[in-house]
Order: C-alpha cells, then sequence, then structure tokens
C-alpha cells in the first residue's frame, strides 16, 4: 500500500517550473506571478476518491476524481485547457496521464522520506516541486 499523500503541504522547491509553464503557452506576465507565490496543496482521500486542492494567495485550483476513471478536467486558471484525465497508482506513485490539445501531460505525486514530490510534465519538460507537511499535522 502507497503511503498516505492526504495532509497539508508547503512548497519548499520548485525547480524548472518557468520551462513548464513555457511549454504549455502561459504568457510572461502570468508566469512571473506564478514563480513568485508560496503554494500549498491540501490533498484528501475517502476510500478511491481523491480532492486535491492548490492555493496561492494569487489562484486555487481544486481538482476531485476516483482513481482510474477518466473524467474531464478544465484546467481554469493554470492553461485553461479541456483535458481527459486518468489517476492511478503505479507502485507509490500517484499518476495523471491527461490527453487533449497538448500531448505527453501529466503529473505524478508520491512520498520520499516526510517531503511530498509533485512532477509535472508536457512533452520534453519536467517540472519538479517539493512540498513538505504542515507542522500543525
Amino acid at each position: 500500500m502507497p503511503a498516505s499523500l492526504c495532509g497539508t503541504w508547503d512548497l519548499i522547491s520548485n525547480v524548472n517550473f518557468e520551462g513548464y509553464m513555457m511549454s504549455l503557452g502561459i504568457s510572461p506576465c502570468l508566469r512571473k506571478i506564478a514563480l513568485k507565490l508560496k503554494l500549498r496543496k491540501v490533498i484528501e482521500q475517502q476510500g478511491d476518491q481523491f480532492i486535491i486542492k492548490t492555493t496561492s494567495t494569487f489562484r486555487n485550483y481544486t481538482v476531485s476524481f476516483r482513481l482510474g476513471q477518466e473524467f474531464e478536467e478544465f484546467t481554469k486558471g493554470l492553461d485553461n485547457r479541456h483535458v481527459k484525465s486518468l489517476v492511478k497508482w503505479e507502485g507509490s506513485k500517484l499518476v495523471c496521464e491527461q490527453t487533449g490539445e497538448k500531448k505527453n501531460r501529466g503529473w505524478a505525486h508520491w512520498i520520499e522520506e516526510d517531503k511530498l514530490h509533485l512532477e509535472l510534465y508536457y512533452e520534453g519538460e519536467v517540472c519538479k516541486q517539493v512540498f513538505k507537511k504542515k507542522v500543525n499535522e
């Protein structure tokens, strides 16, 4: 059984976020703002249902899904695209494959030591983010 991803997590490392955003066609103005944000993730799970909230002082994004069930996702506030997403466990990683206008797109979450790792990828660009669990949890 993979480690629980549940909890509140604060961003501590963000590698190649700008390259990832550029590959998705996000405007220079929005990239500049996004690079300064202190992101927080709140992950909740009930059985095979997940809710992942990404919050900041600028914009919030929430995605809700059931493992193994493809769903329509609108990446509102991110790059504003309609995609079909499918999330499943691959070993200890929670992996999402997204299909739509952009090819080879998705993400993976996993726990390593006491940190939450997230890789966002689109074609050749990979953004690696690391989050630390909020102290009060």
